[in-house]
């Protein structure tokens, strides 16, 4: 399995949280980097483990802070040859709509390095479907909507064919929309991850997530797309291959 996106700096003791995650059969993971130094340290922790890459980027909340404004570091970051995507990246109009004018700024700039560089891009997208669409729209590259809970950004994705990540929040009782949504994402275009250390799965919601718990989330989504568990892993396993060019 691969976890296409865990927040490892974020977790305690993230070499611990990795070994728990191997010795699980998740045998990759895609650590994502949040800012700048949240990307260093997501870097040294794909330096040290094998099967961990990184997704580095300046996510939306920090759209005012220093980090926005050191796209060069984030530029040279990437470099990496364990870093495989930009990102995470978006808008977030979830608290203060108002400051949307300069996420949209920030998340252009990184659209732009992505398309440089020839890289993913890894979507944040929260109460800002229709800007997000529209941010997105002459993007050529890849497109991987990260945590996906905007059924709103359904449509659009399905017809530029994005990759549509879901986490453990499809898992939840209240979360038909979102088990819906994953019902109509063509399956090669289906991802999963764990949003680790957040939004853990039904079955051990709230403890601290972390990628060993990622096959819960798989369940519910091959219940939903009525496959067995392992003819679905295998299949999200080879997307996230495709997505991330990964070995």
């Amino acid at each position: 399995m691969t976890d296409t996106h865990a927040h490892l700096d974020a977790c305690e003791a993230p070499d611990e949280v990795v070994k728990r995650a191997q010795a699980a059969e998740v045998a990759r993971i895609v650590a994502i980097g949040t800012g700048i130094e949240s990307s260093r340290a997501t870097l040294l922790l794909a330096d040290q483990h094998e099967g961990v890459f990184a997704a580095l980027g300046v996510d939306p909340h920090q759209a005012r802070a220093p980090d926005a404004r050191r796209l060069d570091e984030l530029r040279a970051l990437l470099a990496h040859p364990k870093a495989v995507a930009v990102g995470e990246t978006g808008l977030d109009g979830f608290r203060d709509p108002s400051f949307l004018a300069d996420q949209r700024s920030l998340f252009e700039a990184q659209l732009e390095l992505a398309d440089s560089l020839r890289l993913p891009v890894v979507i944040h997208s929260r109460e800002a479907a229709e800007e997000t669409a529209a941010a997105l729209a002459d993007f050529t590259g890849t497109v991987v909507l990260h945590c996906f809970s905007s059924p709103a950004l359904l449509p659009a994705a399905l017809e530029r064919g994005y990759y549509v990540s879901f986490a453990g929040n499809v898992t939840f009782p209240n979360a038909a929309d979102l088990r819906e949504a994953a019902a109509r994402v063509p399956l090669d275009r289906l991802l999963v991850e764990t949003d680790s250390p957040y939004l853990a799965p039904q079955p051990v919601r709230g403890r601290p997530n972390e990628p060993s718990y990622i096959a819960y989330t798989a369940a519910t989504l091959a219940a939903v797309r009525g496959l067995e568990q392992p003819v679905l892993e295998a299949r999200l396993d080879a997307n996230a291959s495709a997505a991330f060019s990964l070995l």
